[in-house]
């Protein structure tokens, strides 16, 4: 059986308070909107979440979520997965002192601007990053030199059996761009932040939203960064480049095409949507370029864009 099964669709209809959308076009929910139709759940609540996962176990129907839909690459064919779109319904958010419990649903942005709107510091690096709270947990998302990894004290998820568990900091065993959380979804995460000037504050947000404007192809469908940085966060050498973007750049590929996917003219390590780009399309430029940067300078980029086939599984799985 798939989530595309009217029997299985009708059962989850039953079990929910949210929305289940038939054969519903997945490219709407990503930033690169790519991606084909599939039963996509809108939870109403967290124990939609749970009862959801449950039947798809029951039933033997694979199983995907998604938030924002940053920094992965769908199917153009669809997904044979029940899609769960983790946003409204689980996007609370509450504060005791240092401490923000926010919900997965919640935009990674909007976190951001209302921490630091209350004089926190912490999550407000993330003011122009296209995901959610609950994508950017489970990838350890990161920017502007830190990540969640570095903020949360513990973080709600729920597994195959619709049992909520609080994890600690110390049971995530997050690494760069990982939190080891497969399996489980992100329900709402508690981050421990810290006071500082409210004119800091707004200048830093200021000047991290002009530098995303400027120097990413911030109005262009795209996933955000496509490959990691060489060897984590830096590459250790002396001269020469060294990110991900720089040796892209440097490769020559700036604006390289295939199809209606392209390397942005203004940041390599970005490939956008020219309007009629496929997932076939953007998989081609990535070997494409792994190929060409491989060739020139030794380096093999690894994709930090998600990969994702028809079943929800992780195609580039580490």
């Amino acid at each position: 059986m798939t989530a595309r099964d009217p029997e299985f669709v009708a059962a989850l209809r039953h079990r929910v308070a949210g929305k289940v959308r038939e054969s519903e076009p997945v490219a709407r929910f990503s930033t690169y909107r790519i991606g084909g139709p599939a039963t996509v759940l809108l939870p109403a609540r967290a124990e939609d979440v749970g009862a959801a996962l449950t039947l798809a176990r029951d039933a033997g129907v694979p199983w995907f979520t998604i938030g924002l839909g940053s920094n992965i690459l769908l199917p153009d064919e669809g997904l044979d997965a029940l899609v769960i779109r983790i946003g409204k319904g689980l996007d609370r958010v509450t504060q005791r002192g240092e401490s923000w419990t926010v919900g997965a649903g919640l935009p990674a942005p909007l976190a951001a601007r209302r921490t630091a709107e209350a004089g926190f510091g912490g999550l407000h690096i993330f003011v122009g990053v296209p995901g959610s709270v609950g994508g950017g947990v489970y990838m350890n998302a990161g920017c502007h030199g830190g990540d969640w990894a570095e903020v949360v004290e513990r973080v709600t998820v729920v597994d195959e059996t619709g049992q909520d568990t609080v994890l600690n900091r110390g049971d995530i065993p997050f690494t760069y761009r990982r939190s080891g959380l497969e399996g489980r979804v992100v329900l709402e995460a508690t981050v421990r932040l810290r006071q500082e000037e409210q004119k800091h504050l707004d200048e830093a947000i200021a000047e991290m939203f002009e530098w995303r404007q400027s120097g990413t192809p911030f109005n262009q469908p795209c996933c955000g960064s496509v490959f990691k940085n060489p060897a984590g966060p830096s590459w250790k050498q002396e001269s020469g480049p060294s990110t991900a973007g720089q040796l892209i750049e440097a490769a020559g590929l700036k604006s390289f095409s295939v199809g209606g996917a392209q390397v942005s003219p203004m940041h390599a390590n970005y490939f956008v949507n020219t309007g009629s780009a496929t997932s076939a399309d953007v998989k081609k430029l990535i070997q494409h370029v792994q190929g060409v940067v491989h060739e020139r300078f030794g380096v093999r980029l690894e994709p930090e864009v998600k990969l994702i086939g028809t079943r929800g599984e992780y195609q580039n799985k580490e």
